[in-house]
């Protein structure tokens, strides 16, 4: 199964990038599965229904989300309609949507995608990700064994931490959330694939998607001021991964990195 997983879309330049560039990938490759960060495309901040609909229509087959879940309210009611967009499944009980999924791929094959919220150094009190994906596991394992993780979190001690707590259990861990793709990918030593940080898939002339100007003038002052998505340079990261289906481990991971000619 080759899957292709683009870190957080940010802004209308992350978005018009991945229109143009997802369906060239997807026949360069032949993709299966194809997992995108969305919590920031909508102007920086949050996802709402319409913008939702315009990436399933690029072709992107499951939508996650992180700490700007609740961002845009008119989201609220859309992921109780929408099973393939995913938040936090260690959000508090109630809550509206799901935080995982199981999606049949276009070969035929199922593989099962959760969206988990780190904890350190992040603004919601959620339960343990590790204890939340320990919860999950055993009922996911028995639709599939395909199981792709993918860990919003701040922290890299604690992405790299759960990686080794679900090595062996997901196919596929990946972080988002920090915006810069890290160079540590590889494939732990019983199968499963990981990488820190997939990165942004946005405008690279920036502050991890906002207007550079703004962000420095707030470290300089302190004083608050609107962060503006920024539109130059836009680029595509994330990875390419191949998982053996039967065994649900992983045999390859790529970094990839695209702009447009």
């Amino acid at each position: 199964m080759k899957i292709l997983c683009v870190g957080d879309v940010v802004g209308k330049a992350g978005r018009t990038l991945l229109h143009e560039l997802l369906p060239k990938l997807k026949e360069e490759f032949a993709l299966d599965l194809v997992v995108v960060n969305a919590e920031n495309a909508a102007g920086g901040s949050g996802l709402t229904p319409k913008i939702a609909s315009q990436l399933f229509s690029y072709g992107c087959d499951v939508l996650t989300l992180g700490d700007h879940v609740w961002d845009r309210v008119e989201l609220m009611e859309y992921l109780k309609e929408n099973p393939k967009i995913l938040r936090p499944a260690n959000l508090p009980e109630g809550v509206p949507g799901k935080g995982w999924c199981v999606v049949q791929t276009t070969s035929g094959e199922k593989a099962a995608i959760i969206n988990l919220l780190g904890r350190v150094f992040m603004r919601y009190n959620v339960d343990c990700p590790f204890r939340a994906f320990e919860r999950l596991l055993g009922s996911i394992q028995e639709e599939t064994s395909v199981v792709i993780v993918d860990f919003h979190a701040e922290a890299t001690s604690e992405k790299v931490a759960f990686g080794k707590f679900a090595e062996g259990k997901a196919s596929l861990v990946f972080g988002t959330h920090t915006h810069i793709q890290t160079a540590d990918d590889t494939i732990l030593p019983q199968g499963t694939a990981y990488i820190t940080d997939l990165g942004m898939t946005g405008p690279y002339d920036s502050v991890i998607g906002q207007d550079t100007q703004k962000i420095i003038r707030r470290f300089l002052t302190g004083i608050p001021e609107r962060f503006e998505v920024a539109k130059g340079n836009p680029w595509l990261s994330g990875v390419l991964v191949e998982i053996d289906v039967q065994s649900g481990k992983a045999t390859d991971i790529t970094r990839l990195q695209r702009s447009l000619p």
